[in-house]
C-alpha cells in the first residue's frame, strides 16, 4: 500500500474558537484515535491533504506529530458545504497485528468479449471495503474481465484475496457488461441473417 507523509503539531486548546483560528492559518484540526496513548489532538497544514484526497488510490498515512511517527489511515473527513475545504479529519492508528477495514479502488484487466460485441462495461462499485491485517491488504482489487459476455458480471462473492475479507454484500455486482441498443440490434440482425 502506498504511504503519504504528513507532519503536524499537537494542539493545546480545544474548541470552536481555537479550530476557527487554526483554519484561518490554513491548518486543519485533526484527531488520532487508537492505541494505548488514547486520542491525540493535533493540526496539519491544509496543503498536506492534497496528496491524500485528490487521488483515486488509497493510502496509509505516516503521521509525524511533534517528532513522533505513527502509521494511520484516514477514518473520517468533514468538508465545508460551500467551499469544499477540509474542516476536520479523524485518523485511526494502525498496527501490524490488528486487522483494519479500508476501502480500496477496483481496477479491471483484459478486454471483455461482450464489449467487443457492442456492450458497455459498467463498474458498479468503484471501491470495495476490505478487512485484514495492514500488510495483507492490496493497493487495489484487480478483476479480470476477459471472459465477460453481454449481460455477464463479477459479483463480490467471486473476489478472492488471501487473508482478507471483502466487507460488501456478497450478491452485489462489482463489474458488468450491459447490453446496449447497438448490441441488441446487432444480435437481432445476426439472427435474421441466420434464418
Amino acid at each position: 500500500m502506498k504511504t503519504v507523509s504528513m507532519s503536524g503539531s499537537s494542539r493545546k486548546n480545544v474548541g470552536k474558537k481555537d479550530a476557527k483560528a487554526l483554519r484561518r492559518d490554513n491548518m486543519v484540526p485533526c484527531v488520532l484515535y487508537g492505541g494505548k496513548e488514547g486520542q491525540v489532538i493535533f493540526a496539519v497544514p491544509a496543503k498536506d491533504f492534497k496528496g491524500l484526497l485528490f487521488t483515486p488510490d488509497t493510502h496509509y498515512v505516516e503521521l509525524t506529530i511533534d517528532g513522533n511517527k505513527t502509521m494511520a489511515i484516514l477514518q473520517d473527513i468533514q468538508y465545508h458545504p460551500v467551499t469544499d475545504e477540509v474542516l476536520h479529519a479523524d485518523f485511526l492508528r494502525i498496527f501490524d497485528d490488528k486487522p483494519i477495514t479500508i476501502a480500496v479502488p477496483v481496477k479491471t484487466t483484459g478486454t471483455a468479449p461482450g464489449v467487443l460485441q457492442g456492450g458497455k462495461l459498467q463498474i458498479k462499485l468503484r471501491k470495495v471495503r476490505l478487512c485484514g491485517l495492514p500488510n495483507a491488504i492490496p493497493q487495489e482489487v484487480v478483476l479480470d474481465i476477459s471472459k465477460l459476455g453481454i449481460a455477464q458480471g463479477i459479483k463480490v462473492n467471486e473476489i478472492n484475496i488471501p487473508d482478507v475479507e471483502v466487507m460488501e454484500v456478497k450478491s452485489s455486482v462489482v463489474v458488468t457488461v450491459r447490453a446496449t441498443r447497438n448490441a441488441v440490434a446487432a444480435a437481432t440482425t445476426e439472427e435474421t441473417v441466420a434464418e
